[in-house]
């Protein structure tokens, strides 16, 4: 039996273009998705997957329709990228007004105010009072390579610390930086030197349950300490929410210990929050549960829509003193990426989306608890419930036993896709199921997407 739901209305509906309701009237995947994918195997190689076998012809709010006219719950966002939606009026309205008037001229050679009105906000936004500056790339992963290098430069130290679980980016120091060999590394390297990984907080698969955040944190300075010394190490890099790696929250207190500790020895402390920012986890920054405000901040995915952008906020004197011309790129801060942004941020702000996404946990995760101690609690499927905001994740196990379950992940994910919801799975032993929704939704799709979601580990237990 469902576990009835008597969570009252909590997220207010917002006006949308598509009907926001789950439609099946074909097959998963339908024909035209299969037509496209036997095209798609003869142009494009097959290291490039796609989690889904749908190919989307539009998508609005909570909902994408394929190709075939299906529409599905969408509960991955692209990824965390549209959390505003994947076409929220404001940002198309936006994007179409600057391409009328220039594509692109390159920041570096004929600037343009929308770069630095991104840069405004960004000092507005990010945690700390202090004075900041702002560099705005493409991706992700470009964002944490120059973190890194402005680290470097300025503390004149090389070793970066990292930790279990990581995933940072696909770029050579990138992949270096990220914990998971397959698919991310295995056979691209040599990889980056000067890179020292330490155990993270994971409060779940920790072998002492009592382990406090402040002592995981304490575990690893120790191994800092001996092995490279604070007067080698450059930097720390960290999510303050772990993303691919199974959407782990440290336990209360790791993230400040960590801070503290290299800011007391001159060590740059790096919040990689590409997945995490913008109101994800129901405030701008994930940084911001704890109070910890760090020196620089690596952004991407949520911060314009869908558009490819990325960032790097930080302390002023960090960023200054780089020499000129030593940050940059052609396309960073593209100037229709850039208007994106601004409608995007602005959006975010009108709508409260960090509410709504403080609305959505209330409300996912007392679902998912209930279904959790309704299928046996620990001697059930489900090891943990756990996350921030609209970043909830499910970590699923053999019953009775905290070895992972990769297989009935694979299961429910797939049982989902046949009934029309789209979500993604994650986690270093690929058991865990991540739920991102838009933090637009609808609410009575959100439990739509639930019921579906429900159905399909009851049946897959």
């Amino acid at each position: 039996m469902a576990v009835e739901l008597t969570t009252p209305s909590v997220l207010p509906t917002l006006a949308t273009r598509l009907s926001q309701r789950r439609d099946l009237v074909t097959e998963v995947p339908g024909p035209e998705s299969r037509n496209l994918h036997d095209r798609r195997t003869s142009v494009v190689p097959r290291g490039v997957i796609s989690s889904l076998p749908v190919y989307a012809a539009d998508a609005d709010g909570g909902i994408i329709r394929d190709v075939d006219g299906n529409s599905f719950v969408d509960l991955g966002s692209g990824i965390a990228v549209t959390n505003v939606g994947a076409s929220a009026p404001t940002v198309v309205a936006a994007i179409r007004e600057q391409a009328e008037h220039f594509t692109h001229t390159c920041f570096m050679v004929s600037p343009y105010e929308s770069y630095i009105r991104v840069a405004e906000e960004l000092a507005e936004l990010t945690p700390g009072n202090h004075a900041k500056r702002s560099v705005l790339f493409n991706s992700g992963a470009e964002a944490v390579e120059n973190a890194v290098k402005i680290a470097r430069l300025t503390t004149g130290r090389q070793a970066v610390v990292v930790f279990d679980h990581a995933y940072h980016g696909r770029t050579n120091l990138t992949m270096a930086l990220t914990a998971k060999t397959m698919p991310y590394k295995s056979n691209f390297g040599p990889f980056a030197p000067e890179i020292y990984r330490m155990p993270m907080s994971y409060p779940y698969r920790e072998e002492n349950p009592n382990l406090t955040g402040a002592e995981a944190a304490l575990r690893a300075i120790d191994q800092i300490e001996k092995q490279i010394g604070a007067d080698s190490t450059a930097a720390i890099l960290i999510e303050p929410i772990q993303g691919e790696g199974g959407f782990i929250v440290p336990a209360p207190g790791f993230l400040p210990t960590l801070a503290d500790w290299a800011r007391s020895n001159g060590v740059v402390f790096i919040a990689d929050e590409v997945q995490s920012g913008f109101c994800r986890t129901g405030a701008w920054f994930a940084s911001e549960h704890e109070g910890v405000v760090p020196d620089l901040i690596t952004m991407a995915k949520g911060i314009a829509g869908g558009m490819p952008l990325s960032a790097v906020t930080g302390r002023a004197e960090l960023l200054d003193a780089v020499h000129p011309g030593g940050l940059g790129g052609t396309y960073g801060g593209n100037p229709i990426a850039c208007a994106a942004a601004l409608a995007s941020i602005d959006v975010m702000r009108e709508h409260d989306l960090s509410g709504r996404a403080r609305a959505i946990e209330a409300l996912v995760m007392g679902r998912l608890r209930a279904l959790s101690d309704d299928l046996g609690g620990e001697q059930g499927p489900i090891g943990d419930v756990r996350g921030r905001g609209a970043m909830i994740a499910l970590e699923l196990v053999k019953p009775g036993t905290r070895k992972p379950d990769p297989e009935i992940t694979k299961a429910v994910a797939s049982a989902c896709l046949a009934e029309g919801v789209l979500l993604l799975t994650c986690g270093t032993f690929g058991n865990v199921i991540r739920l991102l929704p838009p933090l637009v939704i609808d609410e009575e799709l959100l439990l739509d997407g639930l019921d579906v979601l429900e159905a399909a580990i009851r049946a897959a237990h």
